[in-house]
C-alpha cells in the first residue's frame, strides 16, 4: 500500500456508499465463518486487514491467540472496545509489517482488493506468514456475482469486473473473479486447495440492507441463498479460496 494513501478516509462512509453494510455484518460475516470453520487448523491465527473488529470478533470462539494488523489507527481503537484484550493489534501497511511468528490460519477476507501489490502481499503470506501446515482463507467480492452483471445491464457499470467510483473512494483497486483471484495466488507461489462462493446474492447490498429491516426475508431464504451460492460460486457475493504453501 501506498504511504500516500489516507486509511482512516478510506473507511469513511461517502455520501452515496457505505464502507460497509448491515448485510456484510449480519449475513456475509456469518457465512464466511460458515464455509471456514470446517477448514480451521488447531493453532493461533493472523487477521490482515481486521477493520473496526467484526470479524475478529467472530473468530474469537475458534482461537485463544489472534493477531490483526490494520492500517488505519482509527479501525483499530473502535475494534479494541469489541474484542478481548488477548487479541493483539499491529497498525501496519502488510508491506512494512514485521510479524513475530508464523501463523496456522491467516484470514484475508475482502482486503486483497485494496492492496497496491496483492501478488507481493500473498508472496509474504506464503513466504513469511504461513506455517508449513496452516491455511489461508482467502475472500474476495466477486465480479460476476449477478448483482454486478445486473448492474451491467442497467448501465450503471460498464463491465463486470468494472470498479466504481464509490468503490475506489473506499480504496478499492481491483474486482476479483475466480480465475483472476485464482491466478494471484499461484504467482504467489500458493496452492489452491478449495474454491468456492459464498452467498447467491441478486441485489446490491443498499437493497439486501432495506429488506433485511421486514419479514421478506426469513432465515430459511437466506440459508438456501448459502446453499445454492455452494452450487454455483460464480453466481455468489464473495468468492472463497483455501490455500496452503505449495511444497
Amino acid at each position: 500500500m501506498s504511504e500516500k494513501r489516507n486509511y482512516n478516509k478510506e473507511i469513511k462512509n461517502t455520501s452515496d456508499h457505505k464502507y460497509a453494510y448491515n448485510f456484510d455484518f449480519d449475513v456475509m460475516h456469518h457465512y464466511m465463518i460458515k464455509s471456514f470453520e470446517t477448514f480451521f487448523v488447531d493453532g493461533n491465527a493472523l487477521e490482515l486487514g481486521s477493520f473496526k473488529g467484526d470479524f475478529t470478533k467472530r473468530l474469537m470462539p475458534f482461537f485463544n491467540d489472534i493477531t490483526c494488523v490494520e492500517a488505519s489507527d482509527k479501525a483499530i481503537r473502535i475494534a479494541k472496545t469489541k474484542v478481548s484484550k488477548k487479541v493483539k493489534f499491529i497498525h501496519s501497511l502488510f508491506e512494512n509489517a514485521q510479524l513475530p511468528q508464523k501463523y496456522d490460519n491467516i484470514i484475508l477476507t475482502h482486503v486483497l482488493e485494496h492492496l497496491d501489490n496483492p501478488v507481493a502481499i500473498l508472496k509474504r503470506v506464503n513466504n513469511e506468514w504461513l506455517s508449513d501446515n496452516g491455511r489461508l482463507f482467502l475472500v474476495c467480492p466477486n465480479a460476476n456475482a449477478p448483482s454486478r452483471q445486473i448492474a451491467v445491464k442497467m448501465g450503471l457499470i460498464s463491465h463486470n469486473s468494472d470498479v466504481t467510483h464509490a468503490e475506489k473512494e473506499h480504496g478499492h483497486l481491483i474486482t476479483y473473479a475466480l480465475d483472476t483471484l485464482e491466478r494471484d495466488a499461484k504467482l504467489a507461489g500458493l496452492k489452491v486447495l478449495y474454491r468456492s462462493g459464498i452467498f447467491f446474492k441478486a441485489l446490491a447490498n443498499f437493497q439486501w440492507d432495506k429488506l433485511l429491516t421486514t419479514d421478506i426475508i426469513s432465515k430459511k431464504y437466506l440459508e438456501g441463498c448459502y446453499q445454492l451460492g455452494q452450487q454455483y460460486p460464480d453466481l455468489c457475493s464473495s468468492i472463497f479460496l483455501l490455500c496452503e504453501k505449495d511444497k
